[in-house]
């Protein structure tokens, strides 16, 4: 299998991560974030995967993305459908996968060109 390096070309890709962080061309972040080809978004407040509400998956409807990865921490956990509603309702899918799993999945999607946000519970 030949493998080819990620290039961001000018987007945001993920170069790390690990328990309780993640790197984003680089820089380290240490709280929840959501993470699109273009920009960071720093302040997404979501604290734990249990505290995860609907006003949090409103906040990622605004931004239109095609398909949302949501990295729920080190364990691989399901969201509840009535979360992720306001997503739905646009046609937007949501997957739910660990940390890990989402960092990988974004720079694949984010490389071939989608408009993927990667929504990481930190």
């Amino acid at each position: 299998m030949k493998l080819h390096l990620t290039q961001a070309a000018g987007n945001q890709l993920i170069t790390g991560y690990g328990e309780g962080w993640v790197a984003v061309n680089t820089i380290r972040y240490e709280r929840s974030l959501i993470v699109l080809p273009e920009r960071v978004i720093k302040d997404w407040d979501a604290t734990d995967f249990d505290s995860l509400t609907v006003a949090h998956f409103e906040r990622i409807a605004e931004l239109k993305p095609e398909v949302v990865l949501l990295g729920t921490g080190k364990t691989h956990r399901f969201i509840h459908p009535r979360l992720t509603a306001p997503l739905t309702a646009i046609g937007v899918s949501v997957e739910c996968m660990d940390t890990a799993a989402a960092c990988r999945t974004y720079n694949i999607l984010m490389a071939e060109g989608r408009q993927v946000a990667v929504a990481l519970v930190i």
